[in-house]
């Protein structure tokens, strides 16, 4: 398993390379950022259509089928364009080289994932926010670990994905501790390699999230694999899409439709966590009715703030962590979101749900 290089080596390419940017590696340093802030300047401002244009098609990101899942349960019906295809897509780096491809419009991810594009040189724009105040992601040990609490992570090996959420997880954990990074070994992967590495003990550590927990521990607990939670949180959980994408305006009008369907889903999800628990995470995920419980339990209560002032606060900061470990460079974050879609979520939910 690789691990980070030496000093003489350039962290940042090493990183990007191994998450499969296709850049080259000059192109990072300087022209793959002038790339991106001159497509954002000529990011669309016009205002958004009132009605969606007759045969307009979006590629959507649906992980694990949840999206379709949602809507049917809910009984939103169709929303009023057509969906080209629903991908599997969820992971990051995944996100982003479909976006590169044209073979997705619009996915649902964390918030490390734009900042990832735009250091890529490849421009796209947040449409939607929800804001996540309780922890998606804890801790795993390795089988037979003796690690207990965050400060143990000094010395050992770390599953880090630069590109997702589990990546700035991991470093906000690790400021919050008071470890460096060259006190740790950060080993560069994507999130689904996690589970191999820790199976494996390539890794002494990785970040999981709340719904891969239950499975982990009930095949590793016996063999002294553990979890350990904090109260670090990853903030962002957003719709994003390619600045060619929303510069469209058909298919701007079609993103605009498509936010209510998405807020409105997940304001259902939680709302309906039996029905959600047997349908999706029994029926699609193989897991136990008590795994599922143990899920969403844990679940975030949907907020959707009518002014995205204290997100891009949070991306901002984000953005600047990774900057400090040498991952990008610092940039405003201000550039990667849209406005014209701001409130579009907020208004389609009942009052409680705005935040």
């Amino acid at each position: 398993m690789p691990s980070l290089p030496t000093p003489g080596i350039d962290r940042r390419l090493f990183l990007t390379s191994l998450l499969g940017v296709t850049a080259a590696a000059a192109g990072l340093s300087g022209c793959a950022e002038s790339s991106a802030a001159d497509a954002a300047e000529g990011a669309s401002t016009a205002p958004l259509a009132a009605k969606v244009p007759a045969g307009t098609s979006l590629k959507i990101a649906s992980y694990q089928g949840t999206q379709q899942l949602q809507f049917k349960l809910a009984e939103l019906g169709d929303p009023p364009f057509k969906v080209g295809g629903w991908l599997n897509i969820g992971a990051g780096p995944d996100v982003i080289n479909a976006f590169r491809s044209g073979s997705l419009d619009l996915a649902n991810n964390a918030g490390i994932p734009p900042i990832q594009a735009y250091y890529q040189g490849f421009d796209a724009k947040v449409v939607a926010i929800n804001i996540t105040r309780r922890p998606n992601y804890l801790f795993a040990t390795k089988p037979g670990s003796d690690i207990r609490s965050v400060v143990d992570f000094k010395g050992r090996k770390l599953a880090f994905s630069q590109g997702q959420a589990q990546g700035v997880v991991l470093l906000r954990a690790l400021k919050k501790a008071g470890l460096k990074y060259d006190e740790v070994e950060l080993v560069p992967l994507t999130s689904n390699q996690f589970l191999t590495a820790l199976q494996s003990g390539q890794v002494d550590i990785a970040p999981l999230g709340n719904t891969q927990a239950p499975a982990y521990l009930a095949q590793y607990e016996a063999k002294g694999a553990r979890t350990i939670t904090t109260d670090v949180v990853d903030l962002l959980n957003l719709l994003w899409a390619p600045v060619s994408v929303l510069n469209d305006p058909a298919k701007a009008a079609a993103v605009a439709a498509y936010i209510p369907y998405w807020a409105k889903g997940q304001v259902w999800t939680y709302e309906n966590p039996d029905i959600w628990n047997e349908e999706f995470y029994v029926k699609t995920q193989n897991l136990t009715l008590a795994q599922a419980k143990s899920i969403s339990d844990l679940a975030n209560k949907p907020l959707f703030p009518p002014s995205w002032d204290e997100a891009i606060k949070w991306e901002q900061e984000t953005a600047d962590l990774l900057a400090e470990g040498g991952f990008v460079k610092k940039f405003d974050v201000g550039t990667l979101f849209d406005h014209r879609f701001e409130g579009i979520a907020a208004k389609s939910v009942p009052a409680q749900y705005r935040r």
